[in-house]
């Protein structure tokens, strides 16, 4: 009876329909619509049952598939919506898949778009994956159709029909992997055409599919899609990288051949767990772990004995890191020879964050390599090498993490046997960056034996001297800081070694803005041996450090850098240079030769300046200078202040006259001492006096002031005489302070004038004297008249009568003669009581 039934309503339907379908060829578009919409009615609103329809489909479809191509757009849409609702609800739908999927084919798969409507390109390529869920396996005879249909659908303009030809391609795949392998690789192309598809979901698709695409079809197209599956994990979406990551991981774990692909899939997914979203790590982790587990049971019989007997974690073992099972870590033991080269390759790649995702693999791999890392340090010593100079933080970063790795695997003795060859052939600050990481890696109690042997290369000439480069000088003093820190007391019998680095840092023109963590390394290397302050370090090695520094001293030039470590071992040993002023007075003696090289002599000079400024703290410490003094004036100062042509000479001149008057206002001499040698001093300082510098002007009227009032009963007339002139030029000098400096000179000259200083013999001398003062009592300057006058006072007392005169004889001429006035009443108040009144010059009683 229900057979009888669903036959009774499908006559109906049919013969309801009849007449409708002869419309679907008429001229006028509306009454083919209209004639599609009758149908459509017809066929979803009788609810049929489904063997009923069936049977009304099977009428239905050839008209139906011809109207497929109707130049109305409605016609078409509405022909898609009933073979939609006929194919969902028939009992067998692959009945039509003779007539449909020709007819499918014909409108999606030519190389030119055939259907022009975005929206029915989509219906179609929906129609095509429902009935791939409905008809599965029974779609693998039209294999070839379908290929060419996903071919041209995947690279649909409209990403909404990419995205559903993806979701159709992966349903198919699963449908029929006996067939689908044997065509797969047609897909590959447009997939990896459409993989950077502006849109983040379309990338999505297509990366899933293409995981599917491989897993059910041929595993040979794997190479073609690696490199396109490796630039994904650049993308800027997570939803992209966790595509890739699920892809990756699933093939680890399921491909077929996928132990051919290790090496290349192993990369990708343990790049994704260092990606900045921890959802994405974690799956990568996850994924790992489960990829470990699985080779681990499948490898059982080769992994016994390390499965039964586990090798311990190694004893240095990065704080905070957890370490990986035994199969990831073989799984790498095995495959990093084939790994490594594609890293060194990326890892020097002109794109920032290709670069910055091999060294964070470098660091992966080598967690998992352990001291399987030995079997392979010429590499990645070669990679660290390069990648530590990486313009970009993040990579040189993960090189320094990587090197510190090897530092907690690799023996001591395998690393420096190449670093440190390598660091003397090449002296690059990577070298040394790596060479500081691994220090910071290992232990004192593996670097113990090797210590001297470092030590030994990074204070060698050649190395420590090496570059300029504050990058270089960076990292040869982190090294010294690594060793410090690692090895603690260790460090004593490499001291002098690590004070040698210290000071040719210090000595480099580069190393300004190293200063304080010098310091503060040589603060740590003091403590570590116990000593509360670098001195104290300075003190130890002083000996050995200044015979070391000043060991060719005799052939120093201005560029030489052991004249300038010399310069900073004065510097900064502070009083401990008083200590050894038997070793520092030859080698300034041999410097300060006028036939050395004048830049040289004048940097040296610049030294021994900033010495003298503090002689207490410095040279003078255990007050035993004065026992050089001699010598420094004689044998290396006075030398220099000796005229010769050029202005390095007269930088020379200017720089010795300053030490001379540092020397003798430093109260390091006595005034014996002073007295001593003012006899070569004086003569050469009084031809400094016509030196175009005005500061040596300046400073030999005061070394002349500062010998007079030392040397103020020494002097005979003679000597007197040949001062006076000089100092009298100065009065007419360019310099404002030297004329007042000069002035004064002039008055301590009065000074010394004693009962040997003859009135009359002498008087042509005070007379000069007395009228050239006089000119200057009435400069248009005021403070040197001011001067002026307090030197004719004190002069006043030498021959009053000849000064009363001379006053006389000029005040009418002068612009002022207030001060002419003030100087003869000074004169009338501290007159010689003794003396009678009657012989006093006339001026007196005219006051």
């Amino acid at each position: 009876m229900a057979a009888e039934s669903d036959q009774r309503a499908a006559t109906e339907v049919s013969q309801a329909v009849a007449r409708h379908l002869n419309c679907l060829t008429d001229d006028n578009k509306n009454t083919r619509k209209r004639a599609l919409a009758a149908i459509q009615k017809e066929a979803e609103d009788q609810r049929l049952p489904s063997g009923a329809l069936q049977e009304v489909f099977g009428e239905l479809l050839k008209p139906l598939l011809r109207c497929l191509s109707d130049p109305m757009e409605k016609c078409r849409e509405l022909t898609i919506q009933i073979i939609n609702y006929c194919v969902t609800n028939v009992p067998m739908p692959e009945e039509a898949l003779p007539y449909l999927m020709p007819a499918i084919c014909q409108r999606l798969a030519n190389q030119d778009i055939t259907e022009p409507s975005e929206e029915l390109r989509l219906a179609l390529t929906e129609l095509l994956t429902l009935l791939v869920e409905l008809c599965g396996k029974k779609l693998a005879p039209y294999l070839d159709e379908m290929i060419r249909i996903l071919q041209r659908t995947i690279v649909d303009p409209f990403p909404d029909v990419k995205k559903e030809s993806c979701k159709c391609a992966v349903n198919y795949a699963k449908s029929i992997p006996e067939q689908f392998h044997m065509q797969s690789e047609s897909l590959i192309k447009p997939l990896m055409q459409t993989i950077s598809h502006q849109h983040s979901k379309v990338r999505v698709a297509v990366i899933q599919t293409t995981g599917a695409v491989i897993q059910y079809g041929n595993g040979k197209s794997l190479d073609d899609v690696l490199s396109h599956l490796a630039q994904r994990l650049f993308d800027d979406s997570p939803q992209v990288r966790q595509a890739v990551t699920v892809v990756v991981g699933n093939w680890l774990l399921d491909l077929r051949d996928r132990y051919s692909y290790f090496h290349k899939l192993i990369p990708l997914l343990l790049s994704s767990s260092t990606d900045e979203i921890p959802d994405i790590r974690q799956t990568a982790i996850d994924f790992w772990k489960k990829v470990g587990l699985q080779w681990e049971r499948e490898n059982e019989d080769d992994l016994k004995d390390k499965m039964d007997f586990s090798a311990p974690c190694p004893p240095f073992y990065p704080a905070g890191v957890e370490r990986p099972g035994l199969g990831c870590r073989e799984l790498i033991f095995r495959n990093l020879s084939k790994i490594l080269p594609a890293v060194s390759h990326d890892i020097t790649d002109w794109v920032a964050g290709t670069r910055m995702k091999a060294s964070q693999l470098l660091v992966v791999l080598l967690i998992h390599a352990e001291d399987h890392t030995t079997q392979h340090m010429e590499l990645v010593l070669s990679i660290l090498y390069r990648s530590c100079l990486d313009e970009e933080e993040k990579v040189v970063h993960n090189s320094i993490k990587a090197a510190e790795l090897i530092g907690a695997f690799v023996s001591p003795e395998v690393f420096l046997k190449l670093n440190l060859p390598a660091l003397q052939r090449s002296l690059l600050a990577s070298h040394l960056m790596v060479l500081a990481a691994f220090i910071r890696g290992s232990s004192r109690e593996l670097l113990k034996p090797y210590l001297l042997h470092i030590a030994d290369v990074l204070s060698h000439m050649d190395v420590c001297q090496g570059s300029e480069k504050v990058l270089y000088l960076e990292q040869l003093l982190c090294c010294i800081q690594s060793l410090i820190s690692i090895c603690q007391q260790y460090c004593t019998d490499i001291s002098l070694h690590c004070m040698k680095v210290l000071i040719s840092i210090m000595a480099s023109p580069a190393s300004e803005s190293l200063y304080e963590k010098v310091q503060c390394v040589l603060l740590s290397l003091a403590e570590v041996q116990g000593l509360s302050t670098p001195q104290d370090l300075y003190r130890q090695h002083m000996l050995q450090l200044l015979q070391w520094a000043s060991e060719n001293h005799d052939n120093w030039t201005s560029f030489s850098i052991q004249r300038a470590q010399y310069e900073v071992l004065l510097s900064e040993s502070g009083p401990v240079i008083g200590e050894h002023l038997d070793l520092l007075m030859p080698v300034l003696k041999t410097c300060l030769q006028p036939s050395k090289e004048p830049q040289m002599r004048l940097k040296v000079f610049t030294m021994l300046s900033k010495l003298l400024l503090k002689p207490n703290e410095t040279v003078n410490s255990k007050g035993q200078f004065h026992n050089h003094s001699e010598t420094l004036i004689k044998d290396i100062l006075l030398p220099n202040v000796k005229w010769h042509p050029g202005r390095t000479a007269a930088a020379i001149r200017t720089i010795a006259v300053s030490c001379l008057w540092v020397l003798f206002q430093s109260e390091i001499l006595s005034q014996q001492e002073v007295v001593q040698v003012q006899d070569v001093v004086m003569p050469i300082v009084i031809s400094t006096l016509e030196e175009d510098s005005k500061l040596s002007r300046l400073l030999s009227c005061r070394i002349i002031r500062a010998l007079l009032q030392a040397c103020q009963h020494h002097l005979d007339p003679d000597r007197l005489n040949k001062i006076y002139p000089e100092l009298l030029k100065r009065l007419d000098d360019a310099s404002d302070e030297v004329r007042l400096t000069a002035a004064r000179s002039l008055s301590l000259w009065f000074t010394c004038i004693d009962e040997r200083y003859e009135r009359t013999t002498y008087k042509g001398h005070l007379e000069f004297l007395y009228r050239a003062l006089l000119v200057h009592l009435d400069d248009p300057d005021g403070s040197l008249q001011t001067t002026v006058l307090d030197v004719l006072k004190e002069a006043s007392v030498v021959y009053p009568t000849l000064l009363v005169q001379e006053i006389e004889a000029v005040k009418h001429k002068h612009r002022t003669p207030a001060y002419c006035d003030e100087l003869l009443q000074h004169m009338q108040m501290n007159k010689d009581p003794d003396q009678s009144e009657s012989t006093q010059p006339a001026a007196f009683h005219s006051q």
